[in-house]
């Protein structure tokens, strides 16, 4: 019978909080350095511990978090079995989020690694994307956020005007316009009848949209480049065919998604994205939807919201079959557009996997 060491870590910029057990034996707890060094002694150390059990295997979990899947790839390199668990789909009491101690943290994690390799129950795991994916994605998720930047930015123009009591004149057309900025630019002269501080405040408001404007272009560029490329050229080719798809929407769906062909059918694109509601079904009559889940990247989900907007608008058989479900319930608007943008993660899904497939984007990867 093979044995394991089952390692659970709860991970912190300073430190490492491993809980190490084998079996059902009681769990030692370990705490090392969260650097290179300190990961080197952890890895001698699981090492050092499987010899003296005779070669047992070592399995390792530990939350996702913005310390992103370094850990994960020098478990893999050690020889170690690694998952990295989703921190949303791990129960939680609530005992436990009000005594809430790093301990206590990898003790559920380990509760959690135990039932899978003991019991078989289900791991909340995350997929991990092969390194390259994860540079990618670098460059258009700073694309991305540059977007909100700006739009955080004019957000904060409007703001100052209505505090200011600044009206665009009359027969100016709404929104962010040529004339609309050139009347901004007008207000931070001297002769402006803006107060002082309000016309600095607007001067480095727009000082700020400029250089992010600036930045943009030069992001824009880096992400054709990247659409260029052998992995990229022909999917993003192919998604940018449908109707309110762009080079951009393209390639935050193609990176953040990665190898499109591991999701078995259009059920699990919805899930993964977030875009399915939640349910509560308990005893013979109760089955309740409510609100999707949100899991997920909502980077995706964002972008697809913005492109099913642009469909709605531009194309005839998308604007019909939202219409149609408007007229069910005209209140509940939100439920057409979460059903539209679940029709285009799924389109989406089907010409970007045959894309990926026919040109063997992830061949490389996979060898």
């Amino acid at each position: 019978m093979e044995k394991y060491i089952m390692v659970a870590c709860d991970v912190h910029d300073e430190t490492l909080v491993l809980k190490i057990a084998e079996g059902r034996s009681e769990p030692q707890v370990c705490t090392v350095e969260n650097t290179a060094p300190g990961r080197e002694e952890m890895v001698r150390l699981l090492q050092e511990r499987a010899k003296r059990s005779g070669g047992a295997k070592v399995i390792l979990a530990y939350e996702a978090s913005g310390q992103g899947f370094g850990l994960y790839d020098q478990m893999r390199d050690a020889g170690f079995e690694c998952h990295v668990l989703a921190p949303t789909k791990i129960p939680r009491s609530s005992q436990h989020r009000r005594r809430k101690t790093d301990a206590r943290d990898a003790h559920r994690i380990l509760e959690v690694l135990r039932g899978h390799v003991l019991g078989g129950n289900e791991l909340p795991a995350v997929w991990v994307p092969d390194i390259e994916t994860r540079d990618d994605r670098e460059i258009v998720r700073t694309r991305m956020d540059l977007s909100e930047k700006v739009a955080s930015v004019k957000a904060q123009v409007r703001t100052l005007l209505k505090r200011n009591g600044q009206r665009r004149p009359r027969g100016m057309s709404a929104g962010w316009t040529q004339a609309f900025e050139a009347w901004l630019r007008g207000l931070i002269r001297p002769t402006s009848a803006l107060p002082y501080g309000a016309r600095v405040a607007l001067g480095s408001l727009l000082r700020q949209k400029a250089a992010l404007e600036q930045e943009i272009a030069r992001l824009d560029g880096e992400v054709e480049a990247l659409a260029q490329t052998v992995r990229y050229a022909e999917p993003v080719r192919a998604l940018m065919a449908v109707k309110g798809v762009g080079l951009l929407t393209a390639m935050l769906f193609l990176t953040e998604m990665g190898e499109l062909s591991r999701f078995p059918n259009r059920k699990a694109i919805g899930a993964y994205l977030g875009l399915v509601p939640t349910s509560a079904e308990s005893g013979p009559d109760a089955d309740h939807k409510g609100h999707i889940t949100h899991q997920g990247p909502w980077r995706v989900r964002r972008a697809l919201c913005q492109a099913t907007w642009a469909r709605v608008r531009t194309d005839p058989q998308e604007k019909g079959v939202y219409e149609r479900i408007v007229q069910k319930n005209p209140k509940h608007k939100k439920i057409a557009v979460v059903a539209a943008m679940r029709r285009l993660a799924v389109l989406l899904w089907h010409i970007g996997s045959e894309a990926q497939r026919q040109h063997g984007c992830f061949a490389a990867a996979a060898a």
